[in-house]
């Protein structure tokens, strides 16, 4: 044991070297691209700005701003993720800056693929706090070019609207001490960092709901959508109470939090993603995230208080309920995927519906969780570039709407499922 412990420490050291060796040259290659003033009036690329994305960068002798994003990749394989970006432009004031980002190349699954299309959108802010929708388009090589005026010296660009650990800590801070509410420790990241489980509601509800958010780093609609339920929970209204007599929720909110601080997409810092391997049980050394949530499930389970419901919260530029099919007796579970869907239509702005019955994903937390403990767990994907529902752009906003609304859906589908 002391041995397994002692090599998982050197890992950890290691891996916490190579980030600030990665830190290093990113500023090192970013500096380089100074070179003094820009013909299109950038001085500077700030990526030192919190859930800052790792790139280096360099302006043409035509003014466009080229950006390019560094993989981030999985472990024992090829496969490599890009779908991230959160930056600070530094320029003159009225300056029109082109900039086009690189690097989209992905390999998933063993697949070639590519995060952007030609609907993928890019968000905006002056602040850091306030954000708009800025258009963007597609170029050949795969390569995404965005045009802003800048209003002020700086500006901030993100894939999505970012939500950060700072953005985490303020809500736990606005919750801490409630008398609905728990926090619970459950474990460390890979670079020590502290995961919680949260809980909203009396520990002997009739039902209980597990949520995962943020499992990828990129993908932050998960933690507005659990913003938006909890405190929706806790408005102590009619509603509240109602559905609160009902249920529980149990919120994993920022599972991947070294990624999220680094602004990574996909891996956690010993390139494990912790949307893969639940069909076996998680390594305490290399994903000890995934070790966290499956000693709390495996405890609560002790105490016959196993989740009766289980989602993992994603972004794709799809939005379906993802309902995997492993080769196991499926007909109950088939019917709350069902029930749930349906709730979902009725009760929240989604319409984008489910996976096909052919569906599989072997290793999800869905499927893992369903196979091995018989769990009815399923993963939630938001689109991350339109909400045909509301005829929206995604934005915190209308991900908090949803979470807003999750709270009628449980209600209901305690309704009969226990």
């Amino acid at each position: 044991m002391s041995s397994s412990i002692s090599t998982c420490c050197n890992l950890q050291r290691r891996i916490a070297v190579c980030g600030i060796i990665a830190v290093v040259l990113t500023l090192a290659m970013s500096a380089c691209g100074m070179g003094g003033s820009s013909p299109g009036g950038l001085e500077y690329v700030n990526t030192s700005i919190e859930n800052g994305c790792p790139l280096y960068w360099e302006t043409d002798s035509a003014g466009v701003v080229n950006i390019y994003l560094v993989y981030d990749q999985e472990r024992s394989s090829p496969n490599r993720a890009n779908g991230h970006w959160h930056f600070q432009l530094q320029a003159s004031k009225a300056a029109d800056l082109t900039i086009v980002l690189h690097n989209f190349d992905n390999v998933w699954n063993g697949k070639m693929g590519s995060p952007i299309n030609d609907r993928t959108i890019c968000f905006v802010s002056e602040d850091g706090k306030r954000w708009q929708v800025l258009a963007t388009e597609k170029i050949e090589g795969n390569r995404l070019r965005v045009r802003a005026q800048m209003r002020r010296e700086s500006l901030y660009l993100a894939r999505l609207e970012p939500y950060r650990v700072s953005d985490l800590e303020r809500l736990k801070q606005e919750i801490r001490g409630h008398r609905l509410v728990e926090i619970s420790h459950i474990g460390h990241t890979v670079e020590g960092r502290e995961l919680e489980m949260i809980r909203i509601g009396q520990a002997d509800a009739p039902g209980r709901v597990l949520l995962r958010a943020r499992a990828h780093p990129w993908e932050s609609g998960g933690n507005w959508v659990v913003q938006g339920l909890i405190r929706r929970l806790l408005r102590d209204d009619e509603d509240s109470r109602r559905y609160l007599a009902r249920y529980c929720v149990y919120v994993m909110p920022m599972a991947n939090k070294d990624g999220v601080v680094r602004g990574w997409t996909r891996f956690n810092m010993l390139g494990k993603d912790l949307n893969r391997n639940w069909d076996e049980p998680a390594d305490p050394c290399l994903a000890p995230e995934n070790f966290a949530l499956e000693s709390w499930l495996q405890a609560m389970a002790a105490k016959g208080k196993r989740p009766h419901l289980m989602i993992d919260l994603h972004n794709d530029d799809g939005g379906k309920l993802h309902v995997s099919r492993p080769g196991i007796d499926l007909d109950e579970y088939l019917q709350r995927m069902e029930a749930l869907e349906g709730l979902l239509r009725k009760w929240t702005w989604f319409t984008e519906g489910s996976t096909g019955s052919n569906y599989r994903n072997p290793g999800t937390i869905g499927e893992g969780l369903l196979e091995r403990y018989g769990m009815i767990a399923c993963v939630l994907e938001l689109n991350a570039n339109w909400i045909a529902g509301l005829k929206d752009y995604p934005c915190g906003k209308n991900w908090e709407l949803f979470g807003e609304q999750l709270c009628e859906v449980f209600f209901h589908y305690f309704e009969s499922n226990h």
